[in-house]
């Protein structure tokens, strides 16, 4: 018996939810389980009404979980799903976007504007796919920037060494 996919969290205010349907039937047809948190129709709706409850979901489902929010533009989306402690959201609008936040920031939350060049459903569905196909490279420089951002989230204070030093650029670390 094949495993089944991963499950992936939906949140969407009303200029992204003629996209949002789009994508919840490729992913459900892609085998994937669904998970729609609102909202339900194109009237006019608030996103973090429907984006935080799916980041949040995304955020505790832990190594592997996932959401794909949408909206006009994905940037409100995407500053709110990372208010969520645990999210890495990402605003993704071409290939190498979606390559990179899975596999240097290993993102858990995808954004997409109905409303921008990612409101094409052909092109919104290669980034979905890809997306998901991507893992996380796992490289040390990659690993020490999100335990960074870890530890920046759970003391609340700004990314800073901890002896007081301004935090510096390596050379050659890209």
């Amino acid at each position: 018996m094949a495993k089944p996919k991963k499950t992936v969290y939906l949140g969407s205010d009303h200029a992204g939810f003629r996209l949002k349907e789009a994508i919840k039937a490729y992913l459900k047809k892609g085998g994937y389980q669904v998970v729609d948190l609102g909202t339900d129709d194109d009237r006019p709706s608030d996103y973090p009404d429907f984006v935080i409850p799916a980041a949040r979901r995304a955020a505790r489902s832990g190594k592997g979980g996932a959401a794909i929010v949408f909206g006009g533009s994905g940037i409100g989306e995407c500053i709110a799903a990372n208010k969520v402690p645990g999210v890495r959201a990402a605003l993704v609008y071409d290939t190498y976007t979606a390559r990179m936040s899975r596999q240097h920031n290993d993102a858990n939350v995808l954004c997409l504007g109905g409303r921008t060049a990612t409101g094409d459903e052909r092109l919104a569905k290669r980034l979905v796919k890809l997306w998901l196909e991507t893992g996380f490279s796992g490289a040390v420089r990659h690993k020490r920037r999100i335990d960074k951002l870890h530890r920046a989230e759970r003391s609340g204070r700004r990314l800073a060494s901890r002896r007081g030093r301004k935090p510096t650029a390596r050379r050659g670390a890209s």
